[in-house]
């Protein structure tokens, strides 16, 4: 059994552990505080809600973030309770107004209330530190399945967007560009070919509270076909498409005895005038080289005469190449 002072000893030794342990823990809190708002050396631990987020030096507050403000030696300039950044990215302080905060670090944003808080105070000391981070809102727009307003979380790339909007919507060739724009006006444009394509990862940037993301759809335009062909009329086509696919959507069934070597064009000229010109779709196809085919313009007028003699088996190879386009 322990003597009466060897009791007291251990008691005492515990009692320090106890206290090194609470010193430590203390100033090790302190320490990060410092590193976040670069509270001045010597200062008290501040009163009141406390940050629940561990913030780093590099993140930049975003809007929706909330975010705690101590000035110290001000307890009537300090906030009692988190803030929150609002549209525009400001928060709103005790006798300075509204404060931009968006997009700078914690440290930064200190500094700007500092800045602010001069007209009043000899030499302002602030801690602005992250409550909690907010979710992430966007807009969608375009050539999606489903466009409208999507709320992510933290943190939020221009992929993850994408997927909440359901994917792309249909296109015709390389993918589309995607617009971005903030809420203050700055625009940045990716292309999803290399992106979603080729894989360039470095194309899948952050996506902001606020942000519009807008996904260019296909530019469509029409022509119109007549003569010898299935569906006479308005053809719809894409940009890039040539003179072969508007004959291959209006219909090229064999019936209808389709004349390719002798098929007329009129366009529109720049002074408003028509300018016919004959086209031999049959020699184009026969070489398979559709780069020197015609590429249609919104407005174009396309006649198809029906062949004097019935098609030879060469023009029927043709016709079954343009049906083919269709499955393209």
């Amino acid at each position: 059994m322990l003597s009466n002072s060897a009791s007291a000893r251990l008691a005492a030794a515990a009692l320090m552990t106890v206290i090194l342990n609470v010193t430590s823990a203390a100033g090790a809190w302190a320490q990060t505080l410092t590193g976040v708002g670069e509270a001045p050396a010597g200062a008290a631990v501040p009163s009141g809600p406390q940050p629940t987020v561990q913030t780093a030096r590099d993140y930049r507050i975003r809007q929706g973030d909330e975010v705690t403000v101590t000035v110290f030696g001000e307890p009537t300039l300090t906030p009692p309770g988190p803030l929150q950044v609002v549209q525009g990215g400001t928060i709103s302080l005790p006798l300075v107004g509204n404060v931009r905060v968006s997009g700078l670090t914690t440290v930064g944003a200190s500094s700007a209330i500092q800045n602010k808080l001069h007209k009043y105070l000899h030499d302002p000391r602030v801690t602005l530190a992250i409550y909690a981070v907010g979710p992430i809102e966007a807009l969608v727009l375009g050539n999606v399945k489903t466009p409208g307003k999507f709320t992510l979380p933290p943190p939020a790339r221009l992929t993850d967007v994408l997927a909440a909007a359901g994917g792309l919507g249909p296109t015709d060739g390389d993918l589309p560009e995607a617009r971005l724009e903030t809420y203050d006006g700055a625009v940045t444009r990716i292309s999803l070919q290399k992106l979603l394509h080729d894989g360039d990862t470095s194309l899948n940037v952050p996506i902001e509270s606020g942000e519009t993301v807008y996904i260019q759809a296909p530019n469509t335009f029409s022509v119109r076909v007549i003569g010898a062909v299935d569906k006479p009329g308005d053809v719809a086509l894409h940009d890039g498409d040539d003179l072969a696919m508007a004959i291959a959507r209006a219909g090229t069934s064999a019936s209808q005895n389709a004349d390719l070597n002798h098929i007329t064009v009129t366009r529109i000229g720049p002074d408003g005038k028509a300018e016919p010109q004959t086209i031999d779709l049959y020699a184009v196809l026969k070489r398979g080289d559709l780069t020197h085919d015609l590429k249609m313009q919104k407005n174009d007028l396309v006649y198809v005469p029906t062949s004097k003699k019935n098609a030879t088996s060469g023009i029927g190879d043709a016709l079954l190449f343009l049906r083919s386009l269709l499955l393209i």
